[in-house]
């Protein structure tokens, strides 16, 4: 019996090989932090809210699967160690970036397919230089390392890298020669949309114009600047000028890991079917390119240990409070530090206006007299007195206060969480298209990119 479901293996194995056509357009999308709970969040969010029928795109792809995440060096991965497997198939310790745990270079799927004709584009939320993108082109010892990343992404040849920003164009406050090395490598860097389209260089690296250094760029403050959907349209029209009649493209949905280290599960959701709409753009390529296309969603790992379902509510979750929350919990933070800097009088009236149009708390979001009691004297500690105690998480430090609130929001809607830092926890993998089938069972992150490679072969 053995052998002959060996033997069914072996048939099945050689039918793919035989049916399977070329990957020429490739989309690696990498949720950085989106785990099954933020995922499963954003579609209960689409069918009990936004009452749709139809699960967002990503959960319609023919391939659902999972994967696992761990490092070299922990259970639980950093971003530099996840971005690396998925990158290159190798497992390497935690900060390390392109390298392997002996410190000898790896190389990503993305110089491979670089050197087999294809295009290249890397899109990220996140700074140009961090861990998930800079796994596909830099070999450091510390994802930190922002200067020798910045000058791997200028060595590296690839048609267009965008993001936020580039740390290692200075250090200490002062320029570095970062800049130079670029233009000495015909690539040319350049801030906005505005300056990419006057752009003639073959190899750009598209930055924001923008700086808002105090909040992270979320969906749900509407912060102006480049947005994900704008950068993944700009790579393809620019891969599409450069000739490229194939390309690998990986977009990376940063700001999902961010809102998972403060708990803010409101911003999370918006982020993630913010994302999925970029998903549908890829999707919509793939509809006119069926035979050609290859589309594979996954993370690098879970970020908060999200889940849906906690004690206040037992088999319920309300995720149509959510649509009351105007205001990211970072930029809320931001707010209550201004009031507390500026010194100024402000009330627990004002504060209370200030929560019911921006979070809906007593307009709509459920309030008890009891939370409403303990807010106020936590507002006196923590803003009127500046004596609050506060939460220190990998991005962000947020206030006494700030935490109640949300804790309050996270009570009323239904949401539990675990860390503020990243879980071992499992995370999805969807694929559909060219060569999807072999993401069909369960994987682990160094898979996903050897699988990827065996679709464009």
């Amino acid at each position: 019996m053995k052998r002959f479901t060996t033997f069914l293996l072996l048939l099945l194995t050689l039918a793919i090989s035989a049916t399977a056509g070329e990957a020429r357009y490739i989309f690696y999308f990498i949720g950085d932090g989106m785990g099954l709970g933020h995922a499963m969040g954003a579609e209960a969010y689409n069918r009990t809210v936004a009452g749709n029928d139809t699960p967002i795109t990503m959960m319609q792809f023919p391939i659902a699967s999972q994967c696992t995440t761990h490092s070299a060096s922990s259970p639980v991965t950093d971003s530099a160690a996840a971005g690396t497997a998925l990158a290159t198939g190798s497992k390497t310790l935690n900060r390390m970036l392109g390298m392997a745990r002996d410190s000898t270079n790896l190389t990503s799927i993305a110089t491979q397919l670089q050197q087999q004709g294809y295009g290249i584009g890397i899109i990220t939320t996140e700074d140009a230089d961090d861990a998930t993108p800079g796994a596909f082109y830099a070999h450091v010892s510390d994802r930190g390392m922002f200067y020798e990343i910045g000058c791997d992404a200028a060595r590296c040849g690839f048609d267009f890298i965008a993001g936020r920003n580039l740390r290692g164009m200075s250090r200490d406050g002062k320029p570095t020669d970062l800049a130079g090395i670029f233009a000495d490598n015909g690539v040319d860097v350049v801030r906005g949309l505005d300056a990419l389209g006057r752009s003639e260089a073959k190899k750009v690296v598209l930055l924001d114009s923008l700086s808002f250094p105090d909040v992270w760029y979320y969906t749900i403050d509407s912060v102006p600047g480049l947005t994900l959907a704008s950068m993944t349209e700009s790579c393809m029209k620019h891969l599409k000028k450069n000739g490229r009649d194939k390309w690998f493209i990986m977009v990376e949905g940063g700001n999902i890991d961010h809102a998972g280290h403060a708990n803010d599960a409101g911003t999370i959701i918006k982020e993630v079917l913010n994302y999925n709409d970029v998903i549908r753009m890829a999707y919509d390529f793939y509809l006119a390119h069926p035979d050609e296309t290859l589309i594979v969603v996954t993370a690098d790992h879970e970020t908060g240990g999200m889940g849906l379902g906690n004690n206040a509510l037992g088999y319920n979750i309300d995720l149509r409070h959510y649509d009351r929350q105007r205001v990211s919990k970072e930029r809320f933070t931001v707010y209550c530090r201004d009031i507390i800097k500026s010194g100024k009088p402000y009330s627990w009236e004002e504060m209370k206006d200030y929560l019911s149009l921006m979070l809906g708390f007593w307009d709509g979001v459920p309030v008890s007299d009891k939370d409403t009691e303990r807010l106020r004297k936590i507002f006196d500690k923590a803003i009127t007195r500046n004596e609050g105690t506060d939460n220190h998480t990998l991005y962000k430090t947020f206030d006494q206060f700030t935490e109640t609130v949300y804790h309050i929001l996270d009570k009323a809607t239904g949401i539990g969480w675990t860390s503020n830092n990243h879980t071992a926890g499992l995370v999805p993998v969807y694929a559909i298209g060219v060569g999807a089938e072999r993401f069909a069972g369960f994987n682990d992150n160094t898979m996903i990119p050897s699988k990827i490679m065996e679709s464009a072969r």
